[in-house]
């Protein structure tokens, strides 16, 4: 039998910093989020950060938590149930961090006679931290608790068809009613050393303006590439006026370059040097709304454009249960039930 695993970021079961802190833990010790020999990552996370950040970063959470709980766990749950009508094979939803974990996930289907699984990272494009951290879990996994499955996966979608054009919509509906100057696409950031690591070349990628332009197997797994690309797929789908529109990456974290340019000061330029009054921003590295597009975006971001000049800040909902991101989903699953899919 066929089944599905859903799998997205996680969050913390609750506000309380003991909570934030086991997060935190989680996430942060992933090898692949912070990619740094064990011992210094192990006295960075657990020696510095975890010993200050978790009060700071409850306190972010608490100002977007909503009754039913994180948002990014609701809406994921939104998209589950919309999801398994719409197909007769087990799904399931898992958090790569956090609850409900992949083991549950995978244990769910397992017990339901499961023994090939699609797993669908709800990520448009490819990250050491988000798509390949979840394939390598599965994979252990699999290995160690679940030898007789098999498992696959939706590669980057970033630029499938069907996936452009309900991002596109979803855009489109949410701009109908807002009067822009620019419109800013922000992904979540990564270390500039995450794109060399993920060159399977070892040789093509060079964040230097260019090589993300030219042809290279490189691109299957380059993240700053495949956040180019969205940003020019829904121009071309939406044909907008490319002069209005840009891209940026948002949550640097540590001293270490990261992707630029940076969305916080891309926000305060806009205003302070371009003159932009009124600005939109859309967020499609997120698949749900969560702490880094309702807190970071919509409330730092609209703070600190408004206090360099901005007159209107407007923030566009991620694709979250969008019923076309349902109907790709579902698309996807009835393709994987048939044979040689994926």
């Amino acid at each position: 039998m066929k089944g599905v695993l859903i799998v997205n970021l996680g969050s913390p079961d609750s506000i309380d910093p003991k909570d934030v802190k086991k997060y935190l833990g989680e996430f942060l010790m992933d090898e692949r989020v912070i990619d740094l020999p064990l011992w210094l990552r192990t006295f960075l996370v657990k020696g510095i950060i975890l010993n200050t950040r978790p009060k700071k970063s409850a306190a972010a959470y608490k100002k977007i938590w909503w009754k039913e709980g994180s948002p990014l766990i609701v809406l994921s749950k939104r998209l589950y149930q919309k999801v398994i009508k719409k197909t007769d094979i087990p799904v399931a939803l898992s958090m790569r961090y956090g609850n409900p974990s992949m083991k549950t996930g995978l244990s769910e289907l397992y017990e339901k006679g499961v023994k090939e699984v699609l797993v669908i990272p709800l990520y448009p494009q490819f990250a050491m931290a988000t798509t390949e951290t979840i394939l390598v879990l599965s994979e252990e996994l699999r290995r160690n608790y679940f030898p007789e499955m098999k498992i696959t996966h939706i590669p980057a979608f970033y630029n499938k068809p069907e996936y452009v054009k309900a991002l596109s919509n979803s855009i489109k509906e949410n701009l109908k009613n807002i009067d822009y100057d620019h419109l800013l696409f922000s992904y979540h950031g990564i270390p500039e050393r995450h794109i060399y690591k993920s060159d399977v070349t070892k040789s093509h990628c060079k964040i230097d303006g260019s090589c993300c332009n030219t042809p290279s197997k490189a691109h299957e797994f380059c993240y700053r590439h495949q956040c180019l690309s969205t940003t020019e797929n829904v121009i071309s789908e939406l044909n907008l006026d490319r002069k209005k529109v840009s891209t940026s990456f948002q949550s640097r974290l540590g001293a270490n370059p990261w992707l630029q340019p940076y969305t916080a000061k891309t926000i305060v330029e806009k205003a302070e040097k371009d003159g932009i009054e009124k600005l939109a921003i859309v967020t499609p590295a997120f698949v749900s709304d969560c702490l880094e597009t309702l807190e970071e975006i919509a409330m730092e971001g609209k703070e600190e454009f408004l206090e360099s000049g901005g007159k209107e800040f407007h923030t566009i909902p991620c694709i979250n249960d969008n019923d076309e991101w349902v109907d790709v989903i579902a698309g996807w699953i009835a393709d994987f039930k048939k044979p040689k899919a994926y």
